[in-house]
């Protein structure tokens, strides 16, 4: 094979990645539709522990938001991811439709997780953000702008990057 037939054979594979990517784009997009997007919705809640969690007064940094269900295989597989990411970042998790404060604390003691929850039993939480499923993940600015969400699995770095990326494009600067 010459030089020109293998660079033309490159070509067309990492053309064929690019498009595989933008369908993978495209199509995440879409599952997302119904989803919040601008300006967050306003999320004022108790947690497991019973302190009152203002998403409105974190204007530290960017603040993950994650809509979880303990029935749910898929947020299991990304629940460690989600508890390191909490070790060092801010997040609040939303446990959407697992039953009361007490049956979400036992599901987190016997997974060994350790990340904030908010119980939202009725859904209320996940209809005011437009959540229709599970795992879905919002990336909220210190500028409470929604600057990512996603609905599906989520790899821990791509929650990083995203964190760090929203850090870098706030209205106010704050990293």
């Amino acid at each position: 094979m010459s030089a020109h037939e293998g660079l033309k054979r490159w070509g067309k594979r990492l053309l064929e990645l690019l498009l595989l990517l933008a369908v993978i784009m495209a199509v995440g997009w879409w599952r997302a539709g119904d989803m919040a997007s601008g300006a967050a919705p306003a999320l004022i809640a108790y947690d497991l522990e019973g302190n009152l969690f203002r998403l409105d007064a974190v204007r530290d940094g960017p603040v993950l938001v994650h809509f979880w269900a303990s029935w749910c295989p898929v947020c299991r597989t990304q629940d460690g991811a989600i508890d390191s990411l909490a070790k060092d970042a801010h997040v609040i998790t939303v446990a959407m439709q697992s039953g009361a404060d007490d049956a979400i604390e036992t599901y987190l003691q016997e997974e060994g997780l350790s990340f904030p929850a908010l119980a939202d039993p009725d859904g209320r939480i996940a209809r005011a953000w437009g959540v229709n499923g599970v795992p879905a993940s919002f990336i909220v600015g210190s500028d409470g702008r929604i600057h990512f969400r996603e609905l599906g699995y989520t790899t821990g770095l791509g929650l990083r990057l995203r964190l760090w990326w929203a850090g870098l494009n706030t209205d106010d600067g704050q990293p």
